[in-house]
């Protein structure tokens, strides 16, 4: 397999690099299938995989009613996500569950025509052109909060979990609606999120087991809080595009003016059909979903591992000086940043961004000898597939040298932290970028240090991020660090 010899091509190269592991999960020896395995699950989606899936290729389970499949290697992934596609382009029936209220038929639970229709309208928001303008964004936002982290002083305590989301809402915030959000709206967003992930029911038993009939037993104020909190964030999205659509004559280019008006691509020379209200709202959504909390939750991992590894942070530093010299940097300094590039990467495969992918079976198939029905779950688990023992050189340490040019690029069917296929984000150059020129400017500046007395956990939702928080103290870099 090729993936297994590129490991073998890198293993002289990273033998040398001997770091501690940073936190991880406890793993149970074993499946146990039980009641209680089931609850945990629900709340750590990380909590129940074995030793044996961190090693294994395919393994299936039978919960019930409901049958599983958990497609655990490169080949078994391209064929769900990529040669047989159309069979498995549906979301499980605990995603769309889950995430309908909120994004309503957007990206991200649709499927089929109405999915193909949407993908091509909203795809030209994320063409090369327009980087260069949210690129200034990233970077003046990042350049703000440098600006605010100095005035607090030396060894301020932060939770740097709080202060990337600040951060990525902000920027997602004004690439989304343009400059003309007030910072009330933006709070009332992001308020309504948080509030919305953790209200909502992500793996409701009744849909685990196949017994969709008892979906009744769940309980039903908390579906009804979580329905208002989507309802907040739907109704601020909706002024901001009334408001838009009272001044046609705006040229600002937004994503949400790419939505409403329709793109003309420079390069593609296509015309995109405008999408209606409702539509553009629902869409809005998914990007702010997707650009807001996935990208600063990678971030607070970021600076946490390089806390964590001194080695890592002081090649990171020294790039940084020689590159960048003081300034801020720019799109066009990208390029010249491969280890801090290479750091955001790591930071993604230890920490993916979404650690569990699910689609569900339309028709018969059969994935490395093993049968699967309509209405089966499979499962892509990016948590596993990034930390596997048989494709990655000490998975469970930071060694961002993996991702450096002088090394062969991870099989993007092992190495996933923007899904892959026809449903890759739309925004993975968008988001790779807003990492890379964020660190970039932050640390230029800034060295943080972990609490002493704080243990580091992992949260898993729908998202990957440090459970209650990250707290740790801002060490300004003085010019004799420079």
């Amino acid at each position: 397999m090729a993936v297994i010899d590129d490991v073998a091509r890198v293993e002289g190269s990273l033998n040398d690099v001997l770091e501690s592991e940073p936190v991880n999960v406890n793993r149970p020896k074993t499946w146990k299938g039980s009641l209680s395995s089931l609850t945990e699950l629900r709340n750590n989606l990380l909590s129940v995989w074995p030793d044996r899936a961190y090693n294994g290729l395919t393994f299936s389970m039978q919960l019930l009613n409901q049958h599983y499949f958990v497609c655990n290697s490169p080949d078994t992934v391209k064929r769900v996500f990529l040669e047989e596609h159309s069979n498995y382009d549906q979301k499980s029936p605990q995603m769309r569950r889950a995430l309908e209220p909120l994004l309503g038929d957007g990206l991200f639970v649709s499927d089929g025509e109405l999915w193909k229709e949407r993908r091509k309208a909203c795809a030209p928001a994320f063409e090369a052109e327009l980087l260069p303008g949210f690129a200034e964004v990233m970077v003046n936002s990042a350049q703000q909060m440098v600006e605010s982290w100095e005035r607090a002083g030396s060894e301020t305590p932060i939770d740097m979990l709080s202060e990337m989301a600040n951060l990525t809402s902000r920027i997602i915030g004004r690439t989304i609606f343009g400059d003309d959000t007030s910072e009330e709206e933006a709070s009332q967003v992001v308020k309504g999120f948080t509030q919305y992930q953790q209200l909502i029911e992500q793996m409701s038993l009744a849909d685990t087991f196949g017994l969709p009939y008892l979906r009744w037993l769940s309980n039903p104020f908390t579906r009804l809080k979580a329905i208002r909190a989507a309802g907040q964030v739907q109704a601020v999205i909706d002024n901001i595009i009334e408001r838009h659509q009272a001044e046609p004559s705006r040229n600002e280019a937004t994503l949400l003016s790419v939505l409403l008006n329709g793109y003309n691509g420079k390069k593609s020379g296509q015309k995109r059909c405008p999408l209606n209200h409702l539509a553009a709202r629902n869409e809005a959504i998914v990007m702010f979903m997707a650009g807001h909390e996935t990208t600063a939750n990678s971030l607070a991992w970021t600076w946490y591992l390089l806390d964590h590894n001194p080695r890592a942070a002081a090649k990171l530093h020294e790039e940084l000086d020689r590159v960048l010299k003081g300034r801020t940097p720019s799109l066009d300094d990208v390029p010249n940043l491969p280890y801090t590039r290479a750091v955001f990467e790591e930071s993604m495969r230890l920490y993916p961004p979404v650690p569990l992918l699910s689609r569900q079976a339309r028709a018969e198939d059969s994935i490395r000898g093993k049968e699967i029905h309509p209405g089966s779950i499979i499962l892509v688990v990016p948590w596993l597939l990034h930390r596997h023992e048989r494709f990655w050189e000490k998975p469970n340490q930071f060694i961002p040298e993996r991702f450096m040019p002088d090394q062969p690029r991870p099989d993007k069917f092992v190495y996933l932290p923007f899904s892959v296929g026809h449903r890759v984000c739309l925004g993975l150059r968008f988001g790779l970028t807003e990492g890379i020129l964020c660190l970039a400017t932050l640390a230029q500046r800034f060295e943080a240090r972990l609490k002493p007395d704080h243990e580091v956990d992992i949260e898993c939702r729908l998202t990957l991020r440090p459970k209650g928080g990250l707290p740790m103290i801002l060490v300004p870099r003085t010019k004799a660090d420079m």
